[in-house]
């Protein structure tokens, strides 16, 4: 990620934290069951050991469209948020979801994106570049660790729901090991009917 010297960015993993038992350890999403106290405490933790300038902007993460503008410090329901401030950490929560980072070329902006596929097939990208105060063509972005294709199935009609709006987005869903075999049997027959 060509990002300016002056955007920095992070991911985590879920080692180093207070929680117990299934949200084990450094759990940091507040709405999933896990103990208030063990949640505060592993921002707390993630916030000294990274050395941030801020609390991040924490989400109620909904796989929507909502773009805030940070600093907000009430958790705004929203699955992108962005500054043009310095100092002010942007941040989204995934386990299998895609997160995008975005800044322009300058890095006078930032912006986090959590990127599931009903997000994605709703817009989320779209939303969060159109909210930016920069040229679409000024945009960087990376693509974070994401659940991949050997791991995560989709039906016909998610597929449907990305080609409707744009038809070159059939070239970004391939068969199933599990579905290839059947896939090319009604391939063949489709042909061999012709």
């Amino acid at each position: 990620w060509p990002a300016p010297p002056s955007v920095h960015a992070l991911v985590t993993t879920r080692r180093g934290g207070a929680s117990v038992g299934p949200y084990e350890s450094l759990n940091l999403g507040s709405r999933c069951g896990d103990d208030p106290v063990a949640v505060l405490e592993n921002r707390a933790r993630l916030r000294a050991h990274f050395r941030l300038p801020t609390s991040p902007c924490w989400l109620r993460q909904v796989h929507g469209c909502e773009v805030i503008k940070a600093p907000r410090y009430d958790e705004p329901t929203a699955d992108a948020v962005w500054t043009d401030q310095a100092k002010i950490v942007c941040a989204v929560l995934t386990a299998d979801c895609l997160p995008v980072l975005l800044c322009d070329r300058r890095g006078l902006v930032v912006c986090a994106v959590h990127a599931g596929w009903r997000g994605l097939a709703a817009g989320v990208l779209e939303a969060a570049i159109k909210a930016l105060p920069v040229a679409p063509a000024e945009v960087l972005a990376w693509l974070g660790p994401a659940i991949g294709p050997r791991a995560f199935e989709v039906g016909p009609e998610i597929r449907s729901l990305f080609v409707l709006g744009q038809p070159e987005a059939r070239f970004a869903f391939v068969p199933s090991p599990r579905r290839r075999d059947a896939f090319l049997a009604d391939l063949y027959e489709l042909v061999r009917l012709r």
